[in-house]
């Protein structure tokens, strides 16, 4: 439930409210707004429930108290009904504002890195991703060069000034890469791994959670809500494509299913044509085709050499090619109204 303090409360009246819950045993989460403070009161079972709005809008400072209904309850838009934005580095996504981020799917080498670090800043991209742990498919395919390549991924931010984004695949690994790392990715192998759900949401950091390819969109909701109810908002959600029939692409874009979690949560949400597709020829149609959809930002993958890539080669665009779709990308963002932020701003 969400209780809804007046107006010009005092934090006093604020904590006192925060002071009942914790009594009780509930969760809380505090959201400041320009008029209205939320706390959002988590763990209350279904009976309990209007005794305890009952309760909490007798104390002093609350207006009114509001019953959540969905299962997700503070990534929902009873939980706050205007979008979040929610920044890598200075990089924002949401609330009208759209960041590109991109990079090699895996860090192979310091000469890679660091040429695809300055291919992004020189394209218009906001932010710079780079796997240094890649769980993949076979246990006989590259798998990332591990701590080495959070070193150099480290490196292309000092050179280039752009935040970096990486993968985190096992709560051991969090430690280190959050140390290095301006945001941590949640692949969709782990999108239900809820022991790192749970540890990303005690982390400063924030988290792009991708959605799982056989997830449906109240999942990937879920999913984000055991990092926002483990203490962690800052939360950008990615759709890279679904498990269909389908043969001709690598997964299913589904685009449906993004405006659709756009109508469930305050989350900024961004999507990855790259993997949905498997083929860099049908990144630009579907980066273009999610950002009229509703998205407030993309993450491509783009290599300098992709002949040459250890990993998702295929499907990683030239930095001709980035460059070529950042220019589709502008008008098209200023036709919707949104403001594009380039690597100065960010």
């Amino acid at each position: 439930m969400i209780i809804v303090m007046q107006a010009g409360a005092s934090e006093p009246q604020i904590q006192r409210v925060v002071a009942r819950l914790t009594e009780l045993g509930y969760e809380h989460h505090i959201s400041y707004g320009v008029e209205h403070t939320l706390i959002g009161a988590v763990g209350a079972p279904e009976g309990e429930k209007e005794a305890l709005a009952g309760q909490l809008s007798l104390l002093p400072g609350v207006e009114r108290v509001v019953p959540i209904l969905r299962p997700y309850k503070l990534v929902s838009r009873e939980h706050a009904t205007e979008p979040s934005v929610v920044r890598i580095g200075k990089a924002p996504f949401g609330r009208g504002q759209v960041s590109i981020i991109a990079g090699p799917c895996a860090i192979e080498s310091e000469k890679q890195i660091l040429e695809a670090a300055k291919a992004v800043k020189a394209a218009g991209g906001a932010v710079l991703r780079g796997g240094a742990y890649k769980p993949r498919t076979s246990p006989y395919t590259f798998q990332g060069m591990g701590e080495p390549g959070l070193q150099l991924l480290s490196a292309a931010r000092e050179a280039t000034g752009l935040p970096i984004l990486t993968e985190v695949t096992d709560v051991r690994q969090l430690e280190e890469v959050t140390r290095v790392a301006d945001s941590v990715q949640i692949g969709a192998r782990n999108m239900q791994n809820y022991d790192l759900l749970r540890e990303c949401g005690q982390i400063s950091k924030p988290v792009v959670l991708k959605r799982g390819f056989a997830a449906t969109v109240q999942e990937w909701l879920r999913a984000a809500e055991y990092i926002a109810a483990a203490g962690n908002l800052d939360i950008i959600l990615c759709e890279r494509g679904i498990r269909t029939f389908e043969t001709e692409t690598r997964f299913t874009l589904d685009l449906g299913g993004l405006a659709a979690a756009k109508l469930e949560t305050h989350l900024p949400i961004i999507a990855d044509p790259s993997h949905a597709t498997g083929t860099h020829k049908l990144v630009p149609a579907m980066a273009l085709a999610a950002l009229a959809a509703g998205a407030d930002g993309l993450m491509i993958e783009m290599h300098p050499h992709p002949d040459r890539a250890l990993s998702d080669g295929p499907q990683s665009l030239t930095p001709k090619r980035l460059k070529t779709l950042m220019d589709q990308i502008r008008p098209l963002v200023a036709a919707l109204g949104l403001e594009l932020i380039s690597p100065e701003r960010g």
